[in-house]
């Protein structure tokens, strides 16, 4: 019993100078990573209502949309659920956007959905917040696709700096 006792004293005094000089936060066992290998549990789903499309969290994690109604843009991560097969996750190259007519890009190099880890990422409007659920505009994500995280789009940190470039086959101005 004094073992048990003292090494939970010294977890305790170790998890409190880990986070010494770091903001203050409830933690939360969505990740576990071990010998290699990264557990991610969803923290809810996207919903297509007709014209609508709404992020449902799952209500343990309401408590982290605090603040969340001051931005005007959020990053959505999300996993490619349908595609999490042996064989989509070995593809390493792609015609880009399934056009034959673009050449053969590595994934890492395109928005392919086939690609070793199938994580997505949208940059969306968000149109409202009520509860745990929040309307956005512009996600490319299907009904029910897995929600993994959510930051705020801030312009300071993730607008790019210098020049942009793009290969041609990314062009979607039409030319403009």
């Amino acid at each position: 019993m004094k073992t048990i006792c003292l090494l939970t004293i010294l977890a305790v005094a170790a998890l409190a100078l880990a986070g010494e000089g770091r903001e203050e936060s409830k933690p939360s066992a969505n990740a576990k990573a071990s010998a290699g290998q990264l557990s991610l549990t969803p923290i809810g789903a996207i919903e297509k209502r007709g014209e609508r499309t709404v992020i449902r969290l799952d209500a343990r994690h309401q408590d982290g949309l605090l603040g969340l109604d001051q931005w005007s843009h959020i990053w959505v991560l999300y996993w490619f659920d349908r595609n999490d097969t042996p064989e989509g996750r070995s593809v390493l190259q792609v015609h880009p956007r399934g056009n034959r007519d673009n050449p053969l890009t590595g994934v890492f190099a395109t928005r392919s959905p086939r690609r070793p880890n199938l994580i997505g990422l949208s940059l969306c409007r968000v149109v409202s917040i009520k509860g745990t659920e929040i309307e956005i505009e512009g996600i490319d994500a299907f009904d029910q696709t897995p929600v993994v995280d959510i930051k705020p789009y801030s312009k300071g940190n993730d607008a790019p700096q210098g020049q942009i470039t793009a290969p041609a086959w990314a062009d979607t101005s039409g030319g403009r």
